[in-house]
């Protein structure tokens, strides 16, 4: 958690309160703060004077927590005691690519406890990587009597017997988003929990368990939920479920629809085909696990009005995709697998001018003799097409220098540019050049750029780009990449709006370690894995940054000298007490 944020739950703003004492009444004062949404621009309201503080503190429904180990939920209860809606991230963000140890922590118990006793009335929680328990969820079903919505995004610790617990007690129930999560699925019966009286769900997500669910339950909790919206299913459904779910939700919003492989006659195609064409309102789609594209001109009528398709699970070709992006004139997200290729991406370039996102995944990242892909001409492709483009991930195995210095000159506005070139060094495959100026090009054409990933061979002179030309960088990721300390020290002494930075398999050491003393403080954590850096300059680090936490993970087969894992975020609640063997608070 930023500085400026962490101020707000002092417990009085550093102001002076005579010299810049609020002439609003306080009911007028917490009535014009609750109209801000932003939690940044509430943060920065709290610290003006002490009025403006108080106003803040009794008007704030929402907090939103970048890191629970920067508070303690007691401080938090303390600052804010009106709370409805939390939002709380855990582990770091390398945890998805299992580089944090097991039983790391970020459990979310400790938090319900002081939430049921001081936020009784609790509506909303929304937890990015946190381990919560069946314990927990039940703990959570039990506590609070008007909780309405629970999402959880890349979770663990629980099974579908927590899900049965909030189906069971949950009565005001409008969201169960369950994503991309660590869970012990026990079978799809949690859903008969749901009473046969309850109503309310206006969104239900389990698209990524795996077992078979109760479609009975299903089909009746969606017939009885006439104010769903989103209603995001596994694979299991098949395309006969779907209809038959869609018979009763022709309100929805958001599908993301079963398998759509299986056979189909004649006349259930029809059916299909006339239940998604009565669907006025689908603006986002997702799902279609194995999509044959004999049923894909079944979404044609669909397609009209989306503004996001979601074919990350859907391994299409690229003449599929291009014909079911003839029927898209309204997309700004797109999500696809690389099996699309260059000719998928040129299809999106010709029909898709809104689009604004572009997300582009690996069918299979550890194939390398795997014959598909996308390359630099598809991204060229979709630039050329596409000028209100602002976010990319892109999943390729070849780039050029030459092609990015392309795409980012015909979408200068891009605010995430995260180029994944997965072959750990590549260069520029034509010129056998480091790919220096390609990011080069991104830093100093896109003056918006908010979150930076790197790749391919890269040396301190990239480095030197970012510092000095990313004003506005906010995230930055690096692997396999750089010559020295200076490439760090560059960023670190550059990029003012520095908040997360994020660093694996680097030959930066000790000096580009200690050389963020100034800048650490600001920002909300620093990750460096398998780089140069010894335990000594941690220790020092610690000792000369009090109010940070500097946490080392040790692998096994550690020589005690070396720092394998480091993480280094400010806290205000001190050293963490749940730390496993395995990470060392210094």
């Amino acid at each position: 958690m930023e500085s400026c944020e962490l101020k707000r739950f002092k417990d009085s703003p550093n102001s002076d309160e005579s010299a810049r004492r609020s002439s609003f009444p306080d009911e007028v004062l917490e009535r014009v703060l609750s109209l801000l949404k932003s939690h940044r621009d509430r943060s920065s309201v709290s610290l003006v004077c002490k009025d403006w503080y108080n106003a803040e503190r009794w008007s704030r429904a929402h907090v939103f927590i970048g890191n629970c180990y920067s508070v303690s939920p007691e401080i938090v209860a303390r600052r804010f005691p009106k709370i409805r809606s939390v939002t709380l991230k855990g582990k770091p963000r390398f945890s998805d690519f299992n580089l944090v140890p097991q039983n790391w922590g970020a459990d979310i118990h400790a938090w319900l406890v002081v939430f049921a006793a001081k936020y009784p009335f609790l509506e909303e929680l929304r937890l990015k990587r946190m381990t919560i328990s069946d314990e927990s969820l039940e703990f959570l079903a039990v506590s609070f009597p008007n909780f309405k919505a629970l999402s959880l995004l890349s979770c663990d610790g629980f099974s579908t017997n927590g899900l049965a617990a909030i189906a069971t007690h949950c009565k005001n129930l409008t969201e169960l988003d369950i994503q991309e999560n660590g869970i012990d699925d026990k079978g799809g019966s949690w859903l008969s929990c749901f009473p046969e009286s309850f109503t309310s769900l206006e969104a239900l997500n389990f698209a990524n368990l795996t077992s078979d669910i109760n479609f009975d339950a299903l089909e009746r909790l969606v017939g009885r939920c006439k104010s769903m919206r989103v209603l995001k299913v596994n694979r299991s459904i098949s395309l006969e479920q779907l209809q038959r779910l869609l018979v009763n939700a022709s309100q929805l919003a958001e599908l993301g629809t079963g398998s759509f492989s299986q056979e189909l006659t004649f006349r259930q195609y029809e059916e299909l085909e006339s239940t998604l064409g009565s669907c006025k309102n689908i603006h986002t789609l997702s799902g279609l696990w194995e999509a044959k594209g004999l049923y894909l001109p079944a979404l044609y009528s669909l397609c009209t009005h989306l503004t996001f398709l979601n074919l990350s699970y859907a391994p299409l070709q690229s003449g599929e995709l291009a014909k079911l992006l003839t029927h898209c004139p309204q997309l700004r997200r797109l999500w696809v697998l690389d099996t699309v290729e260059d000719k998928g991406l040129e299809a999106v370039g010709l029909n898709c001018p809104l689009l604004e996102e572009l997300r582009v995944f690996p069918a299979d990242p550890f194939d390398e003799d795997i014959i598909h892909g996308v390359t630099e001409a598809g991204f060229v492709a979709v630039s050329r097409g596409c000028p209100r483009l602002h976010y990319v991930l892109y999943f390729c195995r070849q780039m050029t220098n030459a092609a990015v210095a392309t795409i980012v000159q015909n979408c200068p506005d891009f605010t995430h540019f995260r180029l994944c070139i997965m072959d750990p060094g590549q260069p520029d495959y034509l010129t056998n050049e480091p790919m220096d100026e390609a990011f080069g090009a991104v830093v100093k054409t896109c003056s918006k750029l908010q979150r930076l990933s790197v790749s391919g061979l890269l040396t301190d002179l990239t480095f030197e780009y970012i510092g000095s030309y990313a004003k506005n960088l906010e995230t930055l990721s690096v692997a396999f990449a750089g010559s020295s300390d200076w490439g760090m020290q560059c960023v670190l002494r550059g990029c003012p709006k520095l908040r997360k930075l994020e660093i694996r398999d680097c030959p930066f050491g000790n000096a580009a370690l200690l050389s963020g003393l100034e800048k650490y403080e600001s920002m909300r954590s620093l990750w460096m894995s398998a780089c140069n850096v010894t335990m000594n300059a941690c220790r020092l680090l610690a000792k000369e940054m009090p109010r940070l936490n500097v946490e080392v993970m040790k692998e096994d087969g550690s020589d005690g000298i070396q720092a394998d894992k480091v993480y280094v975020y400010r806290s205000i609640a001190g050293p963490r007490r749940d730390a496993p063997p395995s990470v060392l608070t210094l």
